[in-house]
């Protein structure tokens, strides 16, 4: 093997390498979010401008997911986001209601 060629390999090498360590770094500062924040049903409610009994109530209707941890209920933050992306898309143009008017109706359904 020539000079040349080592040469060759060895910058094709240190390139991939490159590659890797970023494509490792990128993937690592994706994850250091860290675990999904879960909501007390106060916080929930008071999140969503609505009483902790319609929390319950859609929780029980399905309309928001939960986990249970031990003995208490608690709400993914990501699940409050999702009712609200979920409202906002049913809205429509001549709709002028307040948005937590929505949600409570949404919630009390």
């Amino acid at each position: 093997m020539t000079a040349d060629h080592e040469a060759a390999i060895r910058a094709a090498t240190d390139a991939l390498a490159s590659a890797i360590l970023a494509a490792i770094r990128t993937e690592a500062a994706s994850n250091d979010a860290g675990p999904e924040q879960l909501l007390s049903i106060d916080r929930a409610a008071a999140l969503a401008g609505v009483g902790r009994t319609s929390i319950y109530a859609a929780i029980g209707a399905g309309r928001l997911r939960s986990v249970k941890v031990g003995r208490r209920r608690l709400v993914p933050a990501s699940a409050i986001a999702e009712l609200a992306r979920g409202i906002a898309a049913s809205m429509t143009a001549a709709s002028a209601s307040p948005m937590m008017a929505i949600l409570s109706r949404v919630l009390h359904e």
